[in-house]
């Protein structure tokens, strides 16, 4: 397999990205750390009001923008219910069900600034007392949330300082294998935001001038569905979202490659920017699958919904298991951050 150059630096910054808490509605930390790398390089950033980042980095061309996305928030979850028992019942945020969180180790980040560990179990986790313990479903009413705290009814959790409405974060347990391969929960998207993390630094470094001004949204609120869906400026033409690339039974897509997105839930995406996408990973030795998510949207089916009258296209890295314990390999990382860098390079698509 082709060596990956940044590999060891992209990695770290993943494992730096997933191992800060950033649950939609809850991304404050995660956007400054994100912040902060972008202004060593001397980058222009700014926020927007839902607490999303954007750099632009100057092009030949102002009169025709480029924006490319990649989501920081992650699924997660937040305390719903304050039981009797001492324990919490849980609303969860963005789309995944309780099976893929029954045993995670987990925080809750209360109002006050104060954060819990705690484990999410089934009620009905003790084979010796529950004789239903396997068949009993994984759903609302029967998952919760065992603090790591001596508590044992509602008062006691409310002496802590926990409340409804609190965020819960769940534990990465982010590895590195000897062999490429990368493990993780939040590879969603977060794999995406190192990959135009590392490629601003390679664009600044070059110093050579983008033929187009280009943004780059950090968005915040993709998981509930409104993260990339403003702040697009009228030039821009063409938008590119950098997320997750879905594998699974009837999927072309895998860890070693670079998915483009043909189709998700939301119907298909721009044949033209599809088809240059294409073209550009051919022209230049880059391994990519096409591929349709049935049940899947993005930022930038989210600006074309929300009426932007621009070229939208999808790309990213394939990930094992989405919205659970992902994984991916360093080669799909590398083969989606050259086409990324071959992409802001090349000529807008003709409409």
């Amino acid at each position: 397999m082709r060596t990956y150059p940044n590999s060891k630096e992209t990695k770290e910054i993943i494992k730096q990205l997933v191992s800060i808490p950033s649950p939609s509605g809850n991304t404050k930390k995660v956007i400054q750390y994100v912040e902060g790398f972008l202004t060593a390089l001397n980058i222009e950033t700014r926020r927007n009001r839902k607490g999303g980042l954007i750099a632009t980095l100057p092009g030949e061309n102002n009169n025709e923008h480029r924006m490319l996305t990649a989501h920081v928030d992650t699924l997660g979850a937040m305390v719903k219910e304050i039981k009797s028992n001492g324990r919490l019942r849980l609303d969860l945020i963005g789309g995944f069900k309780y099976n893929a969180i029954e045993g995670e180790y987990c925080e809750i980040h209360t109002s006050g600034g104060k954060i819990y560990t705690g484990t999410i179990l089934m009620h009905q986790t003790s084979v010796h007392v529950y004789k239903n313990a396997g068949k009993a479903k994984r759903n609302q009413e029967n998952m919760e949330l065992r603090i790591d705290a001596k508590v044992e009814n509602a008062d006691d959790i409310r002496a802590l300082g926990i409340e409804v409405g609190d965020f819960v974060s769940f534990d990465p347990r982010v590895q590195m294998t000897d062999n490429g391969f990368i493990k993780s929960r939040h590879l969603d998207d977060k794999a995406s935001v190192a990959i135009l993390m590392q490629l601003m630094k390679r664009l600044k470094e070059e110093k050579k001038a983008l033929p187009y001004t280009t943004h780059f949204l950090i968005s915040n609120n993709e998981e509930i569905g409104y993260g990339g869906n403003s702040n697009i400026t009228p030039e821009t033409v063409e938008y590119l979202a950098v997320d997750m690339g879905a594998m699974g039974d009837g999927q072309s897509t895998d860890e070693y490659t670079t998915s483009i997105c043909v189709k998700d839930a939301s119907g298909p995406y721009h044949f033209g920017l599809r088809e240059h996408l294409v073209q550009l990973a051919e022209a230049n030795h880059i391994a990519y699958k096409k591929d349709i998510y049935p049940y899947y949207g993005s930022d930038a089916s989210a600006a074309i919904r929300a009426g932007h009258d621009i070229i939208h296209g999808l790309i990213g890295p394939g990930i094992d298991s989405s919205h659970a314990y992902e994984r991916t390999h360093e080669t799909s990382l590398d083969n989606t951050e050259q086409l990324v860098y071959h992409y802001v390079h090349s000529e807008i698509v003709s409409y």
